[in-house]
């Protein structure tokens, strides 16, 4: 249980203890890669499966096959993560691991640093043979090569404690490089190697980032993230003043900048379930100007009641959704109508867009209500509503309100909206609601699943993007060969993995 939890004790005091030795290897998650390598034996699943055996193309009707009609560096892309999710922990694959260099350069730009990554997610957990793979890529010459290198060593050493700390010995030697991409690679890395683990070490190799007048908002945005992973549920006083000051500094248009959501999940993950801990920094946040104040106290208040079926949290948020943005009066002047046509538009997910805060609501319904039978019920209910009546930045993110609502569950009732929006006419729900079927059958194997993905997958055959998520989809559908999970409840739905939900937080804002 504790090393599931990721909570490390120290042992070393205990001397008069029988099996010291042996209960420090168990919490520390050393030989999670060996059980897991022996389970898959005994599973008769080690041998390596290739993205074609998840696609299945040659069962597409040949007329609207998704073969050949999309852009290939996306493809590539997209079987690369598809690839990296199917031979999870595995440590063999037919693409990164026999030959990894000719695949990482048939991608471009960032698909090259998220191939190098997958790699990371193959060798999950095997620290010593992992790195050792990993090494030769982190001497190339390519920027984004090199930084999906160092993410893919902050993956491997996800969740395992070792003495040596590798991770740290690595990575901290280019969080302040030349390079944004390898600036990006091991920020994230250390994020993700010492998540849980309130190591103030490792946050005191990020904080220099935060001050560096090189640092771009991504990356700004990227280290306050990492530090939130590291010191998820810790209500830390230190990283909470330095967030406050950071955000209090910026000017409008530095905190209406899209990464700065990222700053404001930091400091909620630090108060993740700890309630009414939350009170004094929700207090600090009304002096931080909007757009960014107003979502960072919502998403601070949400990530403080995650899991606790708070009824008064829930109708307060109902509140926040029943608010309606962009109203037109019955009478507007020609004037009027001229200077909205001047306005620039604003993407869809952005900080901008008028009401913003109503979509991280919509998550946080279901972040509050999770977990618990009736108050997932209820929240079903509430978004068959919000489906219906609500704004258009509602309904981009009511799919994936329930997808966080049954991670790694495939639910009929849930799949059965999921696939009916997954066809929406406004592309952003559909998006949306692709890569929440994901969610809901990550690990599975679910067949019915898997079965309405390949139809997607025609469907959307001369569709690039749309493509690209059902392929994500079905890469997560078979996580693992069906052996993970990315569900954050275990022991028997009694416990709650912070870190599981800071990482699905991180994925889905």
């Amino acid at each position: 249980m504790l090393g599931q939890q990721q909570l490390f004790l120290n042992l070393d005091d205990e001397e008069d203890m029988e099996d010291v030795e042996e209960l420090k290897e168990i919490i520390s998650n050393v030989s999670l890669n060996s059980h897991f390598l022996n389970l898959g034996r005994e599973l008769d699943i080690v041998e390596p499966k290739d993205p074609e055996h998840i696609y299945k193309t040659h069962l597409e009707n040949v007329r609207f096959s998704s073969v050949g009609n999309v852009d290939s560096a996306k493809q590539n892309l997209a079987s690369s993560f598809v690839n990296g999710f199917v031979n999870c922990a595995f440590g063999r694959d037919n693409t990164m691991t026999e030959d990894g260099n000719s695949w990482i350069y048939k991608n471009k730009a960032s698909g090259m640093l998220s191939a190098t990554a997958s790699l990371g997610l193959i060798l999950l957990w095997d620290v010593d043979a992992g790195l050792t793979e990993i090494d030769k890529y982190l001497y190339s010459g390519e920027d984004n090569v090199k930084a999906g290198a160092l993410l893919a060593c902050g993956i491997v050493n996800s969740g395992v404690r070792n003495e040596c700390d590798p991770a740290q010995a690595l990575l901290s030697e280019y969080v302040l490089h030349s390079s944004s991409a390898v600036r990006v690679g091991a920020v994230m890395g250390l994020g993700l190697a010492y998540a849980g683990s309130c190591r103030m070490e490792i946050v005191e190799c990020l904080l220099p980032v935060l001050q560096d007048s090189k640092s771009t908002p991504e990356i700004v945005g990227l280290t306050a993230l990492s530090c939130g992973l590291i010191f998820i549920g810790s209500c830390d006083d230190n990283l909470t003043d330095t967030f406050l000051q950071m955000m209090l500094e910026k000017s409008d248009d530095e905190l209406s900048n899209t990464y700065m959501r990222f700053v404001a999940l930091g400091i909620s993950l630090l108060y993740l379930g700890k309630q009414e801990k939350a009170e004094v920094p929700l207090a600090a946040l009304q002096a931080v100007g909007n757009p960014l104040g107003v979502i960072a106290r919502t998403l601070l208040e949400i990530c403080a009641y995650t899991g606790t079926g708070d009824v008064l949290k829930v109708q307060s948020l109902l509140h926040i959704c029943s608010e309606h943005f962009g109203e037109k009066p019955e009478e507007t002047s020609k004037e009027e109508e001229k200077d909205k046509k001047e306005q620039p538009q604003v993407d869809p997910g952005s900080l901008n867009e008028p009401g913003a805060q109503q979509a991280f609501a919509v998550l946080g319904l279901a972040l509050i209500s999770v977990g618990e039978d009736i108050g997932s019920e209820m929240a079903l209910r509430t978004y068959s509503h919000l489906l219906h009546y609500g704004e258009p930045v509602i309904r981009r993110a009511v799919p994936l309100a329930l997808g966080l609502l049954s991670v790694s569950h495939p639910d009929l009732s849930i799949m059965d909206t999921l696939s009916k929006f997954s066809h929406d006419s406004d592309p952003e729900v559909a998006y949306t609601a692709i890569f929440a079927m994901g969610l809901i059958g990550a690990g599975t194997n679910n067949a019915r699943l898997a079965g309405l993905l390949r139809q997607l997958a025609q469907f959307y055959c001369k569709d690039q993007n749309s493509l690209y998520m059902v392929r994500i989809a079905q890469g997560l559908v078979h996580l693992g060969k069906g052996t993970l999970t990315l569900n954050p409840f275990h022991s028997d739905r009694l416990l709650m993995s912070s870190v599981a939900i800071g990482g699905l937080l991180a994925v889905i804002l």
